[in-house]
């Protein structure tokens, strides 16, 4: 159950990377979107309406050859039905996409895989939902034959840290985990919140066996262009046709890079303080030094989505 972290592709110089004053100028190029969500889309406490609006007007191009279509693709540990009740709350448009497509979803098939496991879940409750319907037990620690990690208990105080002694008995007992979220950190309320990819990478150092279910992991990118696909009753859109959008360089970026396909880095999100906009009047500069020390780079940068 071992995955190894997605290889970067050819790295693109820093120096050749365009700040787009709005999508507008690129969207024509492109027949599918994959979009991230947490970061593009909201911050995790507002929605931004122009990223709602430049989905809108993209999906409204006339089509050449096929329809635009845009695939929320997000690692959020949760069904998509969740993170769609999220952004209904947050005022996105359901006009703004086609589907959604999370590491939730992932994880939930990769659990399908073993039917009838002892499954530990190790994450918060308000993850629950990612189970439901699945054949398994949930049971403590001790008894797990898969761990399934969510997320920290308590993202606000506690850190990787603090599992420590956790993650030395299940590798003790050579439980395999799935990390049905890759991701670090997120943006909460301008501030970076440690996820379930900080618990997996812990485990992996100790010789922990762990499997990642979406980004920037190859699965999620072939499940996202087959479900763009499946809309429309079409064969999976030409990789030289699609974009990725996300605010993280680590999932977003590296892993579109590695798939094939061309990506966007929007600035205002969890790279806000490295480029130099965490205030509300800061505009982008000179982002080529610091990208230059990256080990992959976006095909454009852009403040934040916007037509």
């Amino acid at each position: 159950m071992t995955a190894s972290p997605v290889p970067a592709g050819p790295a693109q110089g820093p120096a050749a990377i365009p700040t787009l004053a709005g999508f507008r100028e690129i969207a024509p190029r492109h027949d599918l979107i994959l979009c991230d969500v947490w970061g593009v889309l909201h911050d995790g406490t507002v929605g931004h309406s122009a990223a709602g609006e430049a989905l809108i007007r993209f999906r409204g191009l006339a089509p050449e050859g096929r329809p635009r279509r845009v695939v929320l693709v997000s690692n959020a540990p949760r069904p998509w039905p969740g993170v769609q009740a999220i952004l209904d709350g947050y005022g996105v448009p359901r006009e703004a996409y086609d589907a959604i497509l999370t590491s939730g979803d992932l994880t939930r098939d990769l659990v399908a895989r073993h039917p009838g496991a002892r499954v530990h879940h190790l994450g918060p409750e308000r993850d629950a939902p990612i189970f439901e319907g699945l054949d398994l037990t949930l049971v403590p620690a001790a008894e797990a034959q898969v761990v399934v990690c969510t997320g920290l208990f308590d993202d606000t105080r506690e850190t990787a840290d603090d599992y420590r002694d956790t993650l030395a008995a299940f590798r003790a007992r050579a439980v395999p985990m799935i990390c049905a979220n890759p991701d670090l950190v997120v943006e909460r309320d301008k501030k970076l919140i440690p996820c379930a990819g900080l618990i997996a990478a812990a485990y992996a150092e100790i010789g922990g066996d762990v499997v990642y279910a979406g980004k920037p992991y190859r699965p999620i990118y072939e499940a996202a262009l087959a479900a763009a696909g499946a809309l429309d009753g079409l064969p999976a859109p030409d990789p030289s046709r699609v974009l990725a959008v996300g605010d993280a360089l680590r999932t977003d970026i590296a892993g579109a890079s590695a798939f094939g396909i061309a990506s966007l880095l929007v600035a205002r999100g969890i790279h806000a303080e490295e480029l130099g906009v965490l205030a509300e009047h800061d505009r982008l500069g000179d982002a080529a030094a610091w990208l230059a020390r990256q080990s992959v780079h976006p095909d454009a940068l852009i403040e934040r989505l916007a037509w």
